[in-house]
């Protein structure tokens, strides 16, 4: 297969979302050679809404690409649109170079020009790329999952890449920058932001027009064929700017196997999947029975019944598809703790490792600064760390939203969420940090290439707003 060829087939539009695993002869190739065209888009979700997006080659969510692991990627990235962009590789350990953070590893792409990114993909596992020069452009349109194909993956007999986004009202972006925007919470009521706010006007929230699953809502999208037997397996992202997602495939439990696209110590088994701005599930189901059932996103938002997906075994395309309640009531709803299990830390290597300690706050009505220890970026904590050390980063979080927080270049162990210390941590690359007095305990090894690695808040809002700070390797 020539590699041209191989593109074809492995960055394919979202609009097919069952995945082959890639094949023999794709893997003959050293090098994927990858080009993304950023343009602007008029995108239609449903019948009747408009949106003045932006794309990467002519499709919202952007191509999917997928390699083997191993395996080289060369992306030369082309700008035709009118805002300053450039493309984070989420969840990658990669050159610092190549992380695509705009002002800090590269500068901006302007309208007319390009960018080479060149990496080996890696870890295996569920990642993605976005826009990440802070100019709403990921808001937009500008992201794409990318699969990293692990050999000792158990395969599945179906296997689809679900990618959950919305499509904003503009005019409410830009409320929300300031900290004046009347849209309200829509997270379901048990949810910790549902239960402390009630859905009342925060400032900071963003109004959506339609909500939708790989470029469509419900029931304009691509519905998926299923058969009685099969083991599935789906790859979920969270690619919406704000809002956390909460996922129930009707008549059927999830078991959770991956956690940002890295194993979990045990699958988890639950009823709903939370899933936070940026981050990323695998679970598998069975298909035990025939039928039609949707694969839907709960929440208070009316709008929310858009965010579905029908599966349907052969036969079954044209049955009325089964539906839960928008509701989490008597559930089980995946949460970190539930994944990890609660018991008690390990101890420490001798020679304590460096900890810093990072309050997280701001917002509020008519007040649009997310901060770090009281300050907004840049002139946010420094994490100043040292090639091989063992680094602890401990969040409290002292306003009263989530923050979904995201660290560039690494992965970390999830150690310690609201006081509970976990039994068996989390690999992730981002967590949730709870409302109202939540924590988080980090830990990571500072074994990236030497350079500046963001981290920050995957609410756009909240990062645009100041809610960044820096992991500075030191010689």
């Amino acid at each position: 297969m020539r590699r041209q060829d191989f593109v074809r087939a492995a960055a394919g539009t979202l609009a097919v979302v069952s995945l082959p695993r890639v094949t023999q002869r794709a893997l003959a190739s050293d090098v994927v050679e990858v080009t993304l065209r950023s343009a602007p888009l008029r995108f239609s979700p449903g019948t009747g809404l408009h949106f003045s997006g932006l794309a990467y080659n002519g499709t919202i969510p952007g191509p999917l690409l997928r390699v083997a692991h191993g395996q080289r990627i060369r992306v030369r990235y082309a700008s035709d649109v009118g805002v300053p962009t450039s493309i984070h590789w989420h969840g990658m350990l990669l050159p610092n170079a190549m992380d695509g953070a705009a002002g800090i590893t590269q500068a901006a792409v302007p309208f007319g020009g390009e960018y080479l990114y060149e990496f080996v993909p890696g870890p295996p596992g569920t990642r993605w790329y976005h826009d990440h020069a802070l100019s709403l452009a990921s808001a937009r349109g500008l992201f794409g999952m990318f699969v990293v194909e692990d050999p000792n993956d158990e395969p599945a007999d179906r296997e689809f890449a679900l990618i959950f986004h919305d499509v904003p009202r503009w005019s409410s972006l830009g409320a929300a920058e300031r900290g004046v925007s009347s849209a309200p919470m829509t997270d379901p009521m048990v949810s910790g932001e549902g239960m402390q706010t009630m859905h009342r006007s925060m400032g900071d929230e963003v109004a959506y027009v339609a909500h939708c699953i790989n470029g469509a809502s419900y029931p304009h999208g691509k519905a998926l064929t299923i058969r009685s037997g099969d083991r599935v397996r789906l790859r979920m992202l969270n690619a919406s700017p704000t809002q956390t997602r909460y996922v129930r495939l009707a008549g059927h439990e999830l078991v959770v196997t991956h956690a940002d696209g890295n194993p979990l110590a045990q699958p988890a088994t639950v009823d709903v999947l939370r899933i936070g701005a940026g981050e990323r599930y695998d679970a598998h189901f069975e298909v035990r029975k025939p039928g039609a059932f949707l694969l839907q996103g709960i929440s208070g938002d009316p709008l929310e019944s858009q965010q579905a997906v029908l599966l349907y075994t052969e036969g079954m395309e044209h049955a009325p598809p089964r539906s839960e309640p928008q509701t989490l009531g008597g559930l089980r709803v995946f949460t970190y703790e539930a994944a990890g299990g609660v018991g008690a830390l390990t101890k420490s290597p001798r020679g304590a490792p460096p900890t810093y300690d990072l309050a997280l706050g701001g917002g509020g009505w008519e007040n649009p600064r997310w901060t770090i220890d009281g300050n907004v970026w840049p002139n946010t904590p420094k994490l100043r760390v040292r090639r091989g050390e063992l680094v602890t980063v401990r969040f409290r979080n002292t306003s009263d939203m989530d923050h979904p927080m995201h660290l560039h270049g690494h992965i970390f162990a999830l150690t310690e969420v609201n006081g509970a210390p976990l039994l068996r941590p989390l690999a992730k690359d981002g967590s949730l940090v709870s409302a109202n007095g939540g924590t988080a305990t980090w830990q990571f090894t500072a074994n990236s290439s030497p350079g500046r690695w963001l981290l920050h808040c995957h609410n756009e809002i909240h990062m645009i707003g100041g809610m960044m700070a820096e992991v500075v390797y030191i010689s």
